[in-house]
């Protein structure tokens, strides 16, 4: 998993057991472990496939709107001190950066001659865009969403049902994302003949954290070459993004991991696992998750609903004890004031994700943490339409 530069650390392959250093796996019942057998193999042959990854590539250009351009803050730069760059995963198609994995796992989804679509879902963004997948390609989808997030995100509930999708509320547990994904993997247990499972987070079992960083992977690679362009060869000197499970900031990372670049991960103060967990299982995955004394998963809590959850990815967990990416957190008002900066100096309202990445470096730029003059990339993985709602309601 290692190749020179970088201190060594790259973002290839898992290991054997799909496991990045001592986390990942795949930790499943019985009667999953064949189909996530099915997954890994029909995955491989087609990304090693011409025609797939061509058909993939039209799809990301004529119907997801790829490439997303990489935006110069000029205002907001002159503000903190440092200049900063946006990679535009908000101009996509659904408005984040959830089309890329969906578009890829529903023409996966044909391939392996199954008919219907099941997804979780937190701040809707992944049930809308496989929702759109499905509509897209003649499948049937099911969404399983936390009660507490169909009530603060109503208006992704609607898009997702005018889409042709079925959005099952789930009462369960915190009733947020964590036990969304519980109710999608018991509903892929008694239809696995026929579902797929498009899971929206690098987490999971194997090979989905591979799988959806591959599939991610777009965004750094098009963000590195952007960067280069308007840098004259060069990189930037800090790539940011928020992590939940960790899909935009993964992709992101995949295309900075070889270059000098400082890595750093956002989470939500009340849901930081890399701060404030230790190893465990959960999910099919091996991981740092919110846990008690006698192992009890505890609830997440974030006025974001796609960063409401209690772990990260594998490879996240890898790259923090690896070194090369820190994971830090921001806390509910300053994403607030973060959202509201950028709305005001930049005209662009982004998700209450992507502004815990923006909360970070309003305040590293401020503390000196990152230095005057740095050239910050921060990924902004969704738009602000789908939060307008609530952030009213908090600003009030």
């Amino acid at each position: 998993m290692t190749v020179p530069g970088a201190g060594g650390v790259r973002m290839g392959e898992p290991g054997t057991g799909g496991r990045f250093g001592e986390f990942g796996g795949r930790y499943l019942p019985e009667a999953l472990v064949p189909a996530c057998v099915e997954l890994e193999a029909a995955f491989r042959a087609a990304w090693a496939d011409d025609g797939f990854r061509g058909r993939l590539r039209e799809l990301l250009r004529s119907y997801a709107g790829r490439p997303t351009p990489v935006t110069e803050c000029h205002r907001l730069s002159e503000e903190l001190g440092v200049r900063v760059l946006l990679k535009r995963e908000d101009l996509t198609h659904t408005g984040s950066h959830k089309i890329n994995n969906v578009l890829g796992q529903g023409l996966l989804t044909l391939e392996m001659g199954k008919t219907r679509l099941l997804a979780e879902t937190g701040a809707g963004q992944h049930g809308v865009a496989t929702a759109t997948a499905a509509a897209l390609f003649g499948l049937e989808c099911v969404v399983y969403m936390g009660e507490v997030d169909t009530e603060r995100q109503s208006l992704n509930v609607f898009r997702m049902q005018l889409l042709g999708a079925e959005v099952r509320p789930v009462q369960s547990g915190s009733r947020t994302l964590k036990d969304a994904v519980n109710e999608a993997l018991r509903d892929w247990v008694a239809t696995v003949e026929t579902t797929h499972y498009c899971l929206g987070s690098v987490m999971g079992p194997h090979p989905y954290p591979w799988m959806v960083r591959e599939l991610q992977r777009v965004i750094g690679d098009e963000a590195r070459e952007q960067c280069r362009g308007i840098l004259g060869g060069a990189d930037p000197d800090v790539v940011v993004a928020c992590v939940g499970g960790g899909s935009n900031a993964a992709g992101t990372f995949a295309g900075f991991v070889e270059t000098p670049a400082r890595l750093v991960g956002v989470e939500a103060e009340g849901g930081s696992a890399i701060g404030r967990g230790i190893p465990g299982v959960l999910h099919g995955m091996r991981s740092y998750l919110l846990q008690d004394e006698w192992g009890q998963i505890l609830e997440a809590e974030s006025i974001s609903a796609g960063l409401d959850y209690p772990g990260i990815g594998p490879e996240h967990a890898y790259l923090a004890g690896a070194g090369r990416a820190s994971y830090t957190t921001a806390g509910d008002a300053e994403v607030l004031d973060a959202l509201q900066l950028l709305s005001r100096t930049e005209g662009i309202i982004p998700a209450l994700e992507p502004a815990h990445a923006v909360a970070w470096l309003a305040r590293a730029a401020r503390s000196g943490e990152v230095a005057a003059g740095s050239v910050v990339l921060v990924t902004l993985s969704g738009r602000g339409d789908k939060d307008a709602a609530q952030v009213m309601e908090a600003l009030r």
